[in-house]
């Protein structure tokens, strides 16, 4: 299966199951599965794949109700850590899994923020921010997993020695 429709069916399968499953859950705080596959599909894939991703599960996200932000806002935070994600996902994988899916709960109240959505101020942060932190941390290994099965490895980097009659000048 080529990877830009498995990259599709990956983040449609997401959009779908957070909005209909996971979003109607009878708990406060649920793991946010569209941004834990954007890290996944970035860690494997690279910054610039990362950050299309992002870009584009961030604008579904972003039209799927319930939508009661500015529209772009989640496309925004997914296309920052996506990038962040394949950046260095290939030097630090645990830990940039770990930082992409606690920060970036963080960086999404942050630009609510900035946006000036009236609920957000230093309570609703202190208050929201180290449970999503923690459901996402909880729940990344699956999903992180899962989209190492169904990829495969990273593929290598073309470098220069790679391709014939190559000089460096």
């Amino acid at each position: 299966m080529p990877r830009i429709l498995l990259t599709t069916l990956l983040v449609l399968t997401a959009l779908v199951l957070q909005v209909t499953v996971v979003n109607r859950l009878p708990v406060s705080v649920v793991p946010d599965f569209v941004l834990l596959v954007v890290i996944a599909l970035g860690a494997i894939r690279g910054p610039v794949a990362g950050a299309t991703i992002g870009f584009f599960s961030g604008l579904g996200a972003d039209l799927l109700p319930p939508a009661d932000h500015a529209l772009g806002q989640h496309a925004l935070v997914l296309c920052l850590v996506g990038f962040a994600a394949g950046r260095w996902g290939e030097r630090w994988p645990l830990l940039t899994v770990a930082a992409c899916a606690a920060g970036a709960p963080a960086l999404a109240l942050a630009v609510s923020g900035l946006l000036g959505d009236p609920g957000i101020d230093l309570r609703t942060f202190e208050a929201v921010w180290p449970m999503a932190a923690l459901v996402n941390l909880l729940a990344a290994p699956v999903v992180v997993w899962a989209a190492l099965k169904m990829y495969g490895p990273r593929p290598e980097k073309a470098t220069a020695a790679a391709v014939p009659g190559w000089r460096r000048t």
